[in-house]
């Protein structure tokens, strides 16, 4: 299992997508959202307040 490069949510087998970059980097996104904000609109997981892991950047700090 596999978790989202966004969002750091766990992902289920058979849901998701697979994004290969042009140097082979793999990255696995849980939906078409984490996709965009990462991608398109080029934001960090850890600094979007509805993610996984911005909850946990709060905590360690």
């Amino acid at each position: 299992m596999h978790s989202c490069y966004f969002c750091a949510n766990d992902i289920k087998k058979g849901v998701g997508i697979i994004y290969i970059k042009k140097d082979g980097t793999i990255l696995y996104f849980c939906s078409s959202k984490c996709r965009k904000n990462s991608l398109k609109l080029k934001r960090e997981g850890r600094r979007v307040k509805w993610t996984k892991s911005a909850k946990a950047f709060k905590v360690k700090i």
